[in-house]
């Protein structure tokens, strides 16, 4: 029989085994984060498999920035879900807002 080539899920373990001593160098509060990180790409190894792309970190990547775009949008659904329940429309905050309003005049001025 032939060689038969890696599957995206066996290189991403062989990268995740890589990345152990910098995981092992987190702080424990992070670990779990790293970890899901490898789970968002796990969770894209079909579509990152079709890419077959010559360095697995670029699929890696873009799966972990796919699955926080998600994240974001489902909070920002949330968000105005509860502020459409809530019925205050002069809470909602403007989308473009830069500046943090103060509570009280003079908040924060020193």
């Amino acid at each position: 029989m032939g060689r038969t080539n890696p599957t995206f899920r066996d290189r991403l373990e062989r990268l995740r085994a890589d990345w152990s001593d910098y995981r092992r160098a987190l702080r424990r509060r992070d670990e779990p984060h790293f970890d899901r990180l490898f789970e968002y790409a796990r969770a894209h190894a079909d579509a990152c498999g079709y890419l077959n792309h010559d360095s697995p970190i670029v699929p890696v990547l873009l799966s972990v920035a796919l699955e926080q775009q998600a994240t974001i949008d489902a909070l920002e659904e949330r968000i105005a879900a509860l502020e459409a329940a809530e019925g205050d429309s002069d809470r909602q905050v403007d989308a473009c807002q830069t500046v943090i309003e103060r509570p009280w005049p003079g908040a924060g001025d020193e």
